[in-house]
């Protein structure tokens, strides 16, 4: 926290006090018009604050990768500027142009106003440079892995439908299958049923026990850090999801992409089966706060189907720390910020009315979680080395709490 506190001083206070001190320099002690004297603390202050940014902030982070655009930040820092200039104008007059504490507080009401405009300007800017990064296949070479596909199934107290949904999976992955080349990896996440077993016996390759429940996205990052498939894909055990469309995001994977998911508002998306009115509006809610974190826009951050390069799926989720079901936001953040690349796939969805999901406990837990991965990420948490760094499966037995079994 010292380390994020001196951060933010040198990159927020320091150009402010600067833009106020000079302001009162050149107005009070010069004499200079107020105009002139205002864009001119603003030109030092704005260059003092995008040099300090290059040289102190985390410059992968997205939300400060508007110093990699001198351009973006010259023209919102004019506009700023300009907006500042007019309300400091504006408030100073209405007091006489009278003292030196009048111009001090005039000031502080147009920096605030300044300030909404650099932000939402920024994240303008920054928005088309995010969406234009993820569309992006950047070349790389074959993934590592011992078999094609890999999909992780995270279940908690499915014992009475986990072999149909092993089944299921097998039997519409044959294709795959056939060749050796399918791994279906089941997480139970600590069930006070059979779940383990009815997977193992169902045909399931791998079955990573959690001992205690600790929610989807510890069971998903466990199933994903455990996998052997040079794609790597998560789906839900209700099978919203059918085997073939699994088959379309390995299809994306494997076209070169590093992200496929399952988009459920894409227009040639397909719903079967609708959701409850609380489960679609519960979705859009998170899809709204979701953009607190994501700069891109994304039209569905939880869909249940997701798709990845077995490195860049290492990558990813070695570095993700959500347990709850704000973990795709989380994910789709590490995507940004580390410029993967992604497309989003039409599905057809077949909602279950069963779910383990509790509304208002979820949701508040979800909100919090986001704030959570905000935090993180100005504090620098998920830096990381520019390469894909190569996480072996055998690699996932460290993980806190989760042990393997294998067929």
């Amino acid at each position: 926290m010292t380390g994020r506190l001196r951060r933010l001083a040198l990159v927020a206070l320091v150009p402010t006090l600067v833009d106020v001190g000079l302001l009162v320099l050149f107005r009070q002690r010069f004499g200079w018009i107020l105009v002139v004297a205002d864009l001119a603390a603003i030109a030092v202050a704005s260059a003092l604050s995008y040099a300090l940014h290059r040289t102190v902030t985390f410059r992968s982070d997205p939300y400060v990768r508007w110093v990699e655009i001198p351009q973006a930040f010259v023209g919102v820092a004019a506009l700023a500027a300009v907006v500042d200039v007019a309300v400091l104008r504006v408030l100073y007059a209405g007091t006489g142009f009278d003292t030196t504490a009048a111009l001090v507080e005039a000031k502080v009401v147009a920096l605030l106003v300044a300030g909404v405009v650099r932000l939402v300007g920024y994240r303008w800017a920054l928005l088309d440079e995010m969406t234009s990064a993820r569309r992006v296949r950047w070349p790389r070479p074959e993934p590592p892995g011992e078999v094609r596909l890999s999909v992780v199934v995270p279940a908690y107290d499915e014992a009475d439908r986990i072999g149909t949904t092993v089944r299921t999976l097998r039997d519409g992955l044959a294709e795959v299958d056939r060749a050796g080349e399918l791994e279906l990896v089941v997480v139970d996440d600590g069930s006070t049923d059979a779940t383990a077993d009815a997977a193992l016996v169902a045909g399931a390759d791998q079955v990573v026990v959690q001992p205690a429940n600790r929610g989807k996205g510890a069971a998903v990052r466990a199933g994903v850090l455990a996998a052997r498939g040079r794609t790597v894909a998560f789906t839900d055990a209700d099978l919203a999801y059918g085997p073939e469309q699994v088959l379309r995001v390995l299809a994306a994977v494997e076209a070169g992409w590093d992200v496929a998911i399952g988009d459920r508002r894409h227009p040639d998306t397909r719903t079967l089966v609708p959701p409850s009115l609380l489960r679609r509006w519960g979705s859009r809610a998170i899809n709204w706060l979701g953009y607190a974190v994501l700069l891109g826009s994304f039209r569905d951050t939880q869909s249940g189907l997701k798709g990845f390069r077995s490195d860049v799926a290492r990558f990813v989720f070695a570095r993700c720390r959500v347990d709850g079901f704000a973990f795709d936001v989380e994910v789709l953040h590490l995507v940004e910020r580390h410029q993967l690349s992604l497309v989003e796939v039409p599905v057809e969805v077949t909602n279950s009315t069963r779910s383990t999901v509790h509304a208002a406990r979820d949701a508040l837990r979800q909100a919090a979680d986001l704030f959570r991965i905000r935090h993180w990420s100005a504090a620098g948490a998920y830096e990381a080395a520019d390469d894909l760094p190569r996480v072996l499966p055998d690699e996932a037995a460290a993980l806190p709490g989760a042990d393997s079994a294998t067929r």
